[in-house]
C-alpha cells in the first residue's frame, strides 16, 4: 500500500512538472536589426471582386503600400507528434517569392526542438529534428504556405500581377497563385460584418512523399495595428482531419521592407 501511494505521488509530481514546463513561456527573440527603405504606395486597383476590394479598402484605404519583404517574429503554441508546447518563431519573407522559417519549441522556456526551413528559388527544404524533407510535394505545400502567410503582408496579393482573384460571392473569392508553370488555388473567406480576411484554405500535401492532399486552413483570429498597418496579429493553421489547430502564431514584431536578402539564406533567428 505504501509503495502504491508513493508511486501515485511520483506520477502526480511528474504531471505537475510537465504542466509547469509547458506553461512557462520562452523569452522573445531579439529584435530584428535592419535598415528599412521608405514604403511607397499606389492607388487601389480597379476590377477586384467585391469582398476583396472591401477588404483592401478597410486595411489600406485608397492607396496600397508597395511591400517587398517582411520579417514576422513572435510566440507560438505548437502541437508536435501529439504534444503541445509553447515556442517562438521568426519568419522572413521576400514578398511572393520565398521565405525562411525559424521555429523553436520550448519546455520551461528552454528550446527543446528547432526547425529551420526555407522555400527559395522554387524549392523547399525542411530541416527537422527527425529528418530533412525535400521534393515535389514539399515544394507544392511550401508554395501554398508562402501565399497563405502573405495575409501578414496582404498588399502583395493585389500588387503582384501573378496573383489572380476570381469572384465567388459577397463573402468569398478564389485566389490563384503561381507555382512553376501552373497555378494553385486558395479559397479566401471574408468576415461579413468587418470585411476583414477571415481564412484561406486549400488542398495541400502534409507528407513529403505519398499520401493524399488534405484540406488545410489558415485563419486570422485577431486583428491589430502593427508597424502602422491593420494586420492579423494572431493566426492559426489547421489540418481539417485533425479538427483543431496544430499551430497558433502571435506576432510581437513586424518589419516591412527591411533588407533581408542575406538573412533569408541563413539559419537561426
Amino acid at each position: 500500500m505504501k509503495l502504491t501511494i508513493k508511486l501515485i505521488g511520483i506520477v502526480f509530481l511528474i504531471i505537475a512538472i510537465v504542466r509547469l514546463g509547458v506553461l512557462i513561456q520562452p523569452k522573445s527573440l531579439s529584435p530584428f536589426r535592419y535598415d528599412r527603405s521608405v514604403i511607397e504606395t499606389r492607388p487601389l486597383p480597379d476590377g477586384l471582386p467585391a469582398p476583396v476590394a472591401r477588404f483592401f479598402r478597410k486595411v489600406y484605404g485608397d492607396r496600397v503600400p508597395l511591400i517587398d519583404s517582411a520579417v514576422i517574429s513572435g510566440k507560438a503554441v505548437l502541437r508536435i507528434k501529439g504534444v503541445t508546447l509553447p515556442g517562438r518563431y521568426r519568419f522572413i519573407h521576400i514578398a511572393g517569392q520565398g521565405y525562411r522559417h525559424y521555429i523553436e519549441a520550448t519546455f520551461f522556456g528552454i528550446p527543446v526542438m528547432k526547425v529551420n526551413e526555407h522555400f527559395l528559388d522554387g524549392r523547399a527544404r525542411l530541416e527537422l529534428p527527425f529528418g530533412v524533407f525535400e521534393g515535389e510535394q514539399v515544394d507544392q505545400a511550401a508554395n501554398l504556405g508562402l501565399w497563405a502567410e502573405s495575409m501578414w503582408l496582404p498588399a502583395i496579393l493585389i500588387n503582384d500581377p501573378r496573383a489572380r482573384w476570381e469572384p465567388v460571392d459577397d463573402e468569398t473569392a478564389l485566389l490563384n497563385v503561381p507555382f512553376e508553370d501552373d497555378y494553385q488555388q486558395l479559397l479566401v473567406r471574408f468576415d461579413p460584418d468587418t470585411g476583414l480576411l477571415r481564412s484561406m484554405e486549400a488542398m495541400r500535401f502534409r507528407d513529403a512523399e505519398g499520401g493524399e492532399k488534405i484540406r488545410w486552413v489558415t485563419e486570422a483570429t485577431r486583428w491589430a495595428e502593427l508597424d502602422g498597418y491593420l494586420i492579423p496579429d494572431v493566426g492559426e493553421a489547421t489540418w481539417v482531419d485533425e479538427g483543431t489547430p496544430w499551430a497558433v502564431f502571435t506576432i510581437e514584431e513586424l518589419v516591412y521592407n527591411a533588407g533581408v536578402q542575406t538573412a533569408i539564406r541563413t539559419q537561426g533567428p
